[in-house]
């Protein structure tokens, strides 16, 4: 055998090696460019071997990358900085736009004189693992095991689809809408998305469409040249600008003026803008986060809102839940409120009467979340100490509904009827249950709620009655 033939064998068999390992590989020139990837490189990025050769490595968006420019003004590949690259765990983006979770291994390769020929990189899967680590989580969540998601707080059902899709949609940089009543959180549904997504390391701009008018709002979201208008004395750059590689906020996107919607449809279609007076186009890089409180599809209807323009903001739709559709979580959300607002206030108080609990339950809570919260610093400040007793609470919630009651006890004898008759009955219940309201109230087919108001309506003191 020749020495030729030796290193073809050599070779082949560093081939076979290569192309039958379980990790991805690949390899890159010194200016970032794919040289050559192996089989299993190309089946978990979704990309053939010829549409990933010659192409920067940036194609695959990894997050823990980055790609300084060097003096000639062109991108070079960090590994090049860094030398080596161990035990990364990171998230690259499929052909098909999904993630990739993968642990990256990458070493440069030395030349013989030791300048750098390229770099070699590994991937191996990490799917399956993620997989299950997103499954432990939704498994804790619904044994009632985390109580709190991104700041938000809830273990209702509606609550945990909520978290599980704000996880799912958080990776995708396709548009979102978040719908749901003024208070529900949808701000902070907002926040979650983009700490938990791939542009977490971005800014995320804020604009309350409903706040500005029509000519602010323009320049506020595109920019102007100057001259653009009175009193435009300089350039000014747009929040689509600001928020490059991060996340853009359209809070009340459903107040937008009709000539802003073609605008915005544009920046959703071409991913382009242009700045007030002027016509030069200019890309942005963001993914657009909506909310609103309005029923887009009402104002489609109505015609005050494009309905290509709804389906391109609607791609993934979120609902916040309102807070009387989720009304167990309420004594979770007082407990988490009450312990912020006492921080601030230095008051001793110990907790919720159960009387006031129980109107806490029984309210609709229109304003929601938003409404509870001050409805608590409400209740603080004219709760002197001890327990928050249903006189602290706001007059609003001393009005609500009776919560709904268990069936009604049989009726009673026409001698045990009227006003009389009812104090009476109170009292033998009271006395029966050794002044326990709730069994009590179940021994009068009545709600605590509705104990509690008779009991306040006809004066009786409970301590009064075992003296």
């Amino acid at each position: 055998m020749t020495s030729q033939d030796g290193r073809e064998e050599y070779n082949q068999y560093w081939r076979t090696v290569i192309n039958t390992m379980q990790d991805g590989l690949m390899v890159v020139d010194p200016g970032g460019l794919i040289v050559s990837v192996n089989p299993a490189f190309a089946e978990l990025t979704g990309y053939t071997p010829d549409e990933l050769v010659g192409q920067p490595c940036s194609l695959l968006e990894c997050d823990s990358c980055d790609y300084p420019r060097d003096q000639s003004g062109q991108p070079r590949c960090g590994l090049f900085r860094e030398g080596a690259i161990k035990r990364c765990r990171c998230t690259l983006r499929k052909k098909d736009g999904s993630p990739l979770y993968v642990v990256k291994n990458a070493a440069v390769i030395p030349g013989p004189t030791g300048e750098p020929m390229g770099g070699v990189e590994t991937l191996t899967d990490l799917s399956e693992v993620v997989a299950r680590e997103r499954e432990l989580v939704s498994l804790r969540r619904q044994m009632a095991m985390d109580q709190e998601f991104q700041g938000m707080v809830g273990r209702a059902p509606a609550m945990l689809r909520l978290f599980s899709l704000v996880e799912s949609a958080a990776d995708s940089d396709a548009p979102v809408l978040i719908s749901g009543e003024s208070g529900t959180g949808k701000e902070m549904v907002a926040e979650a998305l983009h700490r938990l997504g791939r542009r977490a390391s971005g800014p995320l701009i804020k604009v309350n469409c409903a706040a500005l008018n029509e000519n602010i709002l323009e320049s506020e979201l595109f920019g102007h040249v100057k001259g653009a208008f009175t009193g435009a004395d300089a350039r000014r750059m747009g929040r689509f600008e600001a928020a490059k590689g991060g996340d853009f906020f359209l809070d009340e996107v459903g107040d937008l003026p009709p000539s802003t919607q073609v605008k915005l449809l544009r920046v959703l279609q071409e991913k382009v803008i242009e700045r007030v007076g002027d016509h030069q186009p200019i890309p942005v890089d963001v993914r657009i986060i909506s909310a609103t409180h309005r029923d887009l599809r009402e104002l489609v209807a109505q015609g005050r809102f494009r309905e290509d323009l709804y389906y391109r903001v609607a791609v993934v739709p979120i609902s916040t839940p309102a807070l009387r559709q989720r009304r167990q979580d309420v004594p979770l959300l007082v407990e988490t409120f009450l312990k912020r607002v006492l921080s601030r206030s230095g008051k001793d108080i110990q907790g919720v009467d159960r009387a006031a609990m129980d109107l806490m339950m029984a309210y609709d809570w229109p304003g929601n979340v938003r409404e509870l919260l001050n409805a608590l610093e409400y209740a603080v400040v004219l709760c002197p100490g001890g327990l928050i007793l249903p006189g602290h609470l706001p007059e609003t919630l001393q009005g609500a509904p009776d919560a709904p009651a268990p069936p009604m006890a049989p009726a009673r004898s026409a001698a045990q009827g009227g006003e009389s008759g009812e104090r009476e009955r109170i009292i033998e219940a009271l006395r029966q249950s050794n002044g326990r309201r709730e069994e009590a109230a179940s021994l009068l087919g009545i709600s605590r709620v509705t104990l509690w108001k008779k009991m306040k309506k006809h004066q009786i003191e409970v301590e009064n009655l075992f003296r």
